[in-house]
């Protein structure tokens, strides 16, 4: 009797840690739907303004987070995705050719996307490179409403030199970055983790603690990922997804965050007892 009753506390034991990983992995769904909404959201996003320079663009109040990258990293390609608009930023036949810094307002004006030009094509002659490059770098250092730049590369060249720029000029600057390496389908799963912790690492031996993920807009991976980050740095919330006017929603009371609170307490109940009925 006693061998049987040493049995079940440890098989409590081994079920305890199985608990505990449910409830954390119940956590994600909160993140998901955040990621969900957030992908909702963006995909309101409508052509607003272009600039070929500072002084010209949009007010700068509210937020805004900008994609930059080299003009063969994908970076259209990686906005419509994101947008799900297959036109709303329109990759050049000749990759250099886009000048503008281009806004896009996503539900409202405050909190804007914007598209930079691409920088480090060879095809471009190097007088019109140095004038874009001044404009990139005048946009970088003095617009207050920039709140990050999500920095795509290509996964096969990643950390070319002005890539390597633009990273140290957003550090400079105290400005987050999230790091995209785009076209990732084109490794495959092993190859891909494998350059994804080796450029974790360049950008830790730099001293930069910087996000970064894969991407690839050709099969949608890493999307839900890339909407978070970036709706997290728009001050998105999800009251905002549901169309509420923030102004207006009283502070809640002790109780409501109690009711709030219950469903999750059910579902975590839920995932226990389901836990503890496996083997």
């Amino acid at each position: 009797m006693h061998h049987s009753r040493g049995k079940s506390k440890n098989t409590k034991a081994a079920n305890a840690p199985k608990q505990k990983i449910s409830y954390e992995k119940k956590a994600d769904p909160a993140i998901t739907e955040y990621a969900v909404r957030a992908l909702n959201w963006l995909r309101k996003a409508e052509f607003l303004m272009s600039a070929p320079k500072l002084n010209l663009c949009v007010e700068d109040s509210g937020y805004e987070v900008a994609f930059a990258g080299r003009s063969n990293a994908g970076k259209s390609s990686a906005i419509n995705a994101l947008t799900n608009q297959k036109q709303l930023a329109r990759a050049s036949k000749k990759p250099g050719r886009t000048q503008m810094i281009n806004f896009f307002s996503l539900g409202n004006p405050e909190q804007r996307l914007v598209d930079l030009p691409g920088y480090g094509y060879a095809a471009v002659p190097e007088s019109m490179k140095i004038v874009w490059q001044k404009e990139l770098e005048n946009y970088l250092i003095h617009r207050k409403s920039l709140q990050g730049l999500v920095l795509l590369m290509d996964i096969r060249h990643p950390l070319q030199h002005f890539d390597v720029m633009m990273l140290e000029w957003a550090y400079s600057r105290h400005l987050f970055v999230h790091v995209l390496l785009t076209k990732s389908d084109k490794l495959n799963r092993g190859p891909a983790n494998k350059v994804l912790l080796e450029v974790k690492q360049q950008l830790k031996k730099m001293k930069l603690d910087f996000s970064i993920q894969l991407f690839s807009s050709l099969n949608r991976q890493g999307l839900e990922e890339l909407a978070s980050v970036m709706a997290g740095r728009l001050n998105f919330t999800l009251e905002q997804s549901q169309q509420f006017d923030l102004a207006s929603i009283p502070e809640a009371t002790a109780d409501e965050l109690e009711a709030e609170e219950l469903p999750d307490t059910e579902a975590v109940e839920q995932l226990t007892e389901t836990a503890a009925k496996e083997p």
